[in-house]
């Protein structure tokens, strides 16, 4: 622990104890990481959402349920959202009910069957990178906690080896200390503020898939009688 009179937020950083900086670094490079997962994921459930609107729109248009498989099957790139659970769905209704016959039950069964697979497959990839947000909240503060519990050892460890000891000389090296706390907030608050965020916006979009499940099974139930 070095002390000196330079009290500026940057000296304390650079005279705080290599164990101190090594949790400060972490907690930095934990809060960077955060960030750009935040930026990452806001991007994603925007799209989500906007994806699921326009689908909608086209799914309800009066369009021929046979014409919007084929064109959303046509797609070269990764299918997502309702795209993806309609395309699952229709398919394996087609599928089915050319080997079936006039079997509706076991048709619809298998139909929505294929859509839960791809809403999982959908709240798998949404729900990804979640859990570390959470951890992230959950632990820096206590990894901060860590770092000023061990600066402020060392700091009243060097105070034994001085004959006068007063405030003027302890106050820096707590002042040290207390820095890797704040880094462990400054980590933390904004995770669990997106975390928090995030699985609102996860809720609410899943929820959005599954109507569209049972509005879209009810379309192909009866679909499936009239064949």
């Amino acid at each position: 622990m070095i002390f000196t009179t330079d009290h500026s937020i940057l000296s304390l950083i650079l005279g705080a104890s290599l164990v101190v900086k090594i949790v400060m670094g972490m907690l930095a490079l934990v809060s960077v990481y955060s960030w750009t997962l935040i930026f990452l994921k806001r991007s994603i459930f925007k799209r989500a959402r906007k994806d699921a609107e326009q689908f909608e729109r086209r799914f309800w248009s009066g369009i021929e349920l046979g014409e919007l498989y084929r064109r959303v099957s046509e797609r070269r790139d990764r299918l997502h959202g309702l795209e993806a659970i309609f395309e699952s769905g229709f398919r394996e209704f087609i599928h089915l009910r050319k080997q079936t016959g006039s079997d509706p039950a076991f048709v619809m069964e298998g139909a929505q069957r294929a859509m839960r697979v791809a809403l999982n497959r959908e709240y798998e990839f949404l729900e990804t990178h979640l859990s570390f947000l959470a951890t992230v909240g959950s632990t820096s503060p206590y990894v901060g906690l860590f770092g000023t519990v061990w600066g402020i050892m060392n700091a009243f460890l060097g105070l034994g080896k001085m004959q006068a000891a007063s405030i003027e000389t302890v106050a820096p090296g707590i002042a040290e200390a207390l820095i890797a706390t704040a880094f462990g907030l400054l980590a933390a608050i904004p995770a669990v503020i997106a975390y928090n965020r995030f699985a609102n916006d996860l809720e609410r979009v899943m929820g959005r898939y599954d109507n569209f499940m049972d509005e879209f099974s009810t379309v192909l139930q009866r679909q499936a009688r009239s064949s």
